[in-house]
């Protein structure tokens, strides 16, 4: 079961809602005076079924109406309890008489305060909301919930039950449903028109109707199997995500209405293509559906042109992006000089070139330029796995071979860089000796000089030029690249980490790993893959994970086929003692099942604030830029769904995500995020 947020009204402010007493599949709400579908509720609005005066004996007088904030009912009417700001009240069914409610478990013991939730479920467990968090009473045992616990807040408004069990609270930052095992939490603006909740309803059908001072929101749940899911995503990609065979994001004109879509370019064209493509050609290798090829062959096509367009002088250099001279966006007046300056603010190494779109020599493209290593890694990992699962036959294979060892030999005669138009590196595409040994490339060594001998092993393999196998030796006999790799990334300090890097680490190992030959090579990736998965194994990310395990999968493969046998001859202990740690295949399948489960179908970037929830803990480590942390209940990150950023590149631990443009709901990411994890998981079968 997924939430969908289905039905906006946002030009009115809500302060209740409430089911139709004959139709449940319905609500009616009120627009101040004025009542959905015309249907005025009896008398005035915030005093329906508020408990009357002779409801409530008690010795002494325990409270007036005007002192109540909530209170539950029993179905036939009986008023069960009520809470103040003073405290809850609980009717003593033998006595009739309302006292003073003093919950304790094993862990709390409360004086409740500001009781504004009250519910009655179906089993007649009572259920509360105050200052302190939620209870429950259930066979006269007391449950409370905390941050601890998992609650995400407090500072409650109302309370409502669902109709399978489930329970749900509104507070004045959003709502949150208990589902007997967990809690969801409901906010910003994906789910609601205003995070400040005045009223929910759950119909029969188990949709949530929130009332807000801007307008109502109704959460839909509905059944979606994985396929589903993956055949969602795939025309929404084709339906708003495919530009000239380019999938990446789009622009909305109208905020969070994806009818007002158009075309936009970013800063990585080719390898959000390319991680489509690989997530095409996975679909391909698990379906053998021709339609499926086509689409990988598109997307390889694409990739191949923006290595196609630039110069001979250049040849081999992968462009960015690719379009038309026509382009509505004044590309070269956006990204000149101005751009240039400001960016060399935070960045001092930054590229001062212009144009950063050049004109292509027949005059009908700008690509451009500057390409950076995020883009080299998604390339090598996707043609790689086309070169393996789509090309069938030399027809097909060719084109491959071609622009694999195209790149490939583009860096090696330019000293492992990348190397512009005017003739120097560009900022993020150095991998030579020259840059990762010196002062200013140290942060990137360990990843770079996992990608370079990543893609000499692609090229290798797919061109069958044992040309690459040498330069890759020289590369570790010379300059210790794979030593470099044990520490395969910058950790600390906190502001040299870039969360996309994990993307370029795990599509590099995925390729180093499957093509590596030499045992005692690949024990110490094995070790330098841990190093790079423990960094990343909480972040519930699935491509991540996945990739990892595929990994993980194919050194166990290997040692149950005898290939480390001879491994390190000399000392037999060491290679026992590391196969002993990597046999057993361990990783985050839960949170790779949950996360695709739990991924929204709705794609666009909202903003989203969690770093005032009660269930997270905010990192302390020195340096850490605010709103880093995690969940206090497992330690892991937020639930995708409860974050601003549902990119798989991002941060999982980022709290407060997307404040300004890409966080504005003018923009639709591409489902590329859900079906790459999926269909890979598919292939390697850790997903059935």
């Amino acid at each position: 079961m997924i939430d969908i947020d289905l039905v906006r009204l946002d030009q009115n402010e809500i302060p209740w809602i409430r089911l139709k007493t004959d139709q449940e599949k319905a609500a009616w709400m009120v627009f101040r005076d004025e009542a959905w579908q015309r249907q005025d509720p009896p008398g005035d609005v915030s005093s329906l079924d508020k408990p009357d005066p002779s409801e409530i004996k008690s010795e002494p007088p325990a409270a007036t109406p005007l002192d109540i904030m909530s209170w539950a009912r029993k179905p036939g009417g009986d008023l069960v309890a009520f809470g103040t700001a003073q405290g809850l009240f609980i009717k003593d069914e033998s006595s009739g008489l309302f006292s003073h409610a003093y919950p304790a478990d094993d862990s709390y013991s409360w004086a409740p305060k500001e009781v504004a939730a009250l519910v009655l479920d179906r089993r007649g467990n009572l259920w509360f909301g105050s200052r302190e968090g939620v209870g429950t009473l259930q066979n006269n045992q007391w449950k409370l919930f905390t941050g601890a616990e998992g609650l995400p807040y407090g500072h409650f408004t109302c309370a409502c039950l669902g109709v399978n069990g489930e329970v749900w609270f509104g507070t004045i930052r959003g709502a949150m449903r208990y589902e007997g095992d967990r809690w969801r939490y409901r906010a910003s603006e994906r789910w609601l028109p205003d995070d400040h909740v005045n009223s929910i309803v759950v119909d029969s059908s188990g949709t949530a109707w929130i009332a807000t001072p801007k307008g109502v929101s109704r959460i839909e749940r509905q059944q979606y199997s994985f396929e589903k899911k993956a055949a969602f995503f795939l025309d929404q990609v084709e339906a708003r995500h495919n530009r000239d065979g380019y999938v990446t994001d789009c622009a909305l004109r109208k905020k969070g209405d994806v009818s007002s879509w158009y075309p936009k370019i970013t800063d990585n064209d080719g390898g959000y293509t390319a991680l489509h493509g690989a997530a095409m050609a996975f679909r391909f290798a698990v379906t053998r559906d021709p339609a499926d090829k086509a689409l990988a062959q598109r997307c390889f096509l694409a990739c191949k042109r923006l290595v196609d367009i630039v110069p001979e002088s250049m040849r081999g250099f992968p462009a960015r992006v690719l379009i038309p001279v026509d382009w509505p966006e004044p590309v070269n007046e956006i990204y000149g000089d101005r751009y240039n300056q400001e960016s060399r603010k935070s960045d001092p190494f930054w590229k001062l070139i212009t144009p950063r779109f050049v004109k292509s020599e027949d005059g009908k493209y700008y690509w451009k330029c500057d390409t950076s290593s995020d883009e080299l890694a998604a390339h090598y990992f996707f043609y790689a796995i086309y070169y393996d699962l789509v090309a069938q036959t030399e027809e097909e294979k060719s084109p491959a071979r071609e622009v694999i060892r195209e790149i490939t030999d583009h860096l090696i005669r330019n000293g492992f860089n990348l190397i512009d138009h005017d003739g120097e590196p560009t900022r993020w595409g150095r991998f030579g000796p020259d840059y990762l040994l010196a002062i200013d490339g140290w942060e990137q060594r360990g990843l770079n000089s996992l990608m370079i001998l990543s893609f000499l092993a692609v090229a290798e393999h797919v061109t069958g030029d044992p040309k690459y196998a040498a330069v890759a030796a020289e590369l570790r006999d010379k300059y210790h690249y794979h030593i470099n790799t044990l520490v395969p990334r910058i950790t600390f300090p906190p502001d040299m980490i870039a969360s996309w890097d994990n993307d370029l680490g795990l599509e590099s190992y995925y390729t180093l790993m499957l093509y590596e030959k030499d045992p005692e090579l690949l024990l110490l990736y094995r070790q330098s893959l841990e190093h790079f998965w423990l960094y990343v194994s909480k972040q519930k990310n699935p491509f991540w994970s996945l990739a990892y395990a595929a990994c993980a999968k194919h050194f166990i493969d290997l040692d149950a086929q005898g290939h480390f046998d001879n491994a390190f001859a000399e000392n037999p202990d060491i290679r026992e003692s590391m196969l002993r740690k990597y046999r057993p295949l361990e990783y985050a399948h839960a949170d790779v099942i949950d996360t695709l489960r739990v991924l929204p179908l709705d794609l666009i970037a909202w903003e989203a604030n969690n770093s005032h929830r009660y269930d997270i803990q905010l990192d302390p480590s020195p340096g850490v830029q605010p709103g880093i942390g995690w969940s206090r209940v497992d330690g892991k990150s937020l639930p995708i769904d409860e974050r601003g950023h549902v990119r798989q590149d991002r941060d999982g631990f980022a709290l407060d995500a997307l404040e300004g443009p890409e966080g504005s709901g003018l923009s639709e990411h591409e489902g590329t995020f859900y079906l790459l994890p999926y269909y890979l998981g598919r292939y390697h079968g850790f997903i059935e």
